[in-house]
């Protein structure tokens, strides 16, 4: 995939993670791509890994799935980590 498909992919599969995960997540629209291509390169590990299966093409179902799944787990991680620190 392009330099383009990765950004494109990484805004809707960010913007889909945080829909998924409501609540107060710093960032704007660069952060959120910035999620969503962090999250197809975690995606794509946790496939390769648990799934024996990759990354696909920019329109596979499975590269989309991958990414969200990826974005979700980098979005978690992020909660875990610095909620505590708000709540102080």
């Amino acid at each position: 995939m392009g330099v383009v498909s990765w950004i494109v992919l990484g805004l809707i599969a960010g913007v889909i993670a945080k829909a998924l995960m409501p609540g107060k997540d710093p960032g704007g629209c660069i952060i959120t791509i910035l999620l969503g291509i962090g999250g197809a390169f975690v995606g794509g590990w946790i496939g390769k890994t648990l799934f024996h299966t990759q990354l696909g093409t920019f329109f596979d179902l499975r590269t989309w799935g991958l990414a969200v799944l990826g974005a979700l787990v980098i979005l978690t991680g992020y909660r875990l980590i610095v909620g505590d620190r708000r709540r102080d």
